[in-house]
């Protein structure tokens, strides 16, 4: 009877044995994620990067108490040659120094960072790439440029364009966190590292 016995224990060690190692290779083979559960990486599209940035415009302020400045129509962009998100403003502008309000466009590039405070991946100190104005406001330019830049550090710098949940940064008590940020030509990868 012990010697029935035997050869069926052996068989069952055998098939947990071989359902373990089945699974150990299943969980290195799914090496795109830290746990099954959990993705390394979120990707979230252009057009929620414009959905995001949308929200904040009209706007209007006064720069430098002379230039009366509105920008409007963001148009989201990506640069992942330069790792780099940019952002395309019509501008109006008007001083007493002109006798007429100028209107041009801006074009504005922005670094990204996560913000822990916020769970936010945020514009990290955006600078103004170039500057269309047309007409007589051109011997303006650099007047324009500079309240262009001015306006983009104070507005955009520190702005979320995507704000992670906290039931995406944790799992099984352990917590997470976006890693490297990169520029894609459809959209912005995030990885997900452990804190």
């Amino acid at each position: 009877m012990t010697q029935a016995v035997a050869p069926k224990r052996r068989r069952f060690l055998l098939v947990a044995l071989g359902g373990a190692s089945a699974v150990a290779l299943g969980t290195q083979g799914c090496a795109a994620s830290i746990f099954p559960f959990i993705p390394d990486h979120y990707t979230f599209s252009q057009a929620q990067v414009q959905d995001a940035v949308q929200r904040k415009f009209p706007f209007q302020r006064t720069a430098s108490q002379i230039f009366d400045v509105t920008l409007s129509n963001p148009l989201v962009g990506l640069a992942p040659d330069r790792n780099r998100i940019t952002v395309r403003l019509d501008a109006r502008l008007a001083t007493p120094f002109m006798p007429n309000p100028v209107t041009g466009v801006f074009t504005l590039s922005s670094q990204l960072s996560y913000d822990a405070a916020s769970h936010s991946v945020i514009l990290m100190s955006p600078t103004v790439d170039d500057v269309q104005v047309s007409g007589e406001a051109a011997q303006y330019a650099q007047q324009i440029n500079a309240v262009g830049a001015v306006m983009a550090t104070q507005f955009l710098d520190r702005y979320p364009i995507y704000t992670f949940k906290l039931e995406q940064l944790q799992f099984a008590g352990v917590n997470y966190e976006p890693g490297t940020i990169t520029v894609l030509t459809n959209g912005i990868r995030v990885q997900i590292v452990e804190k």
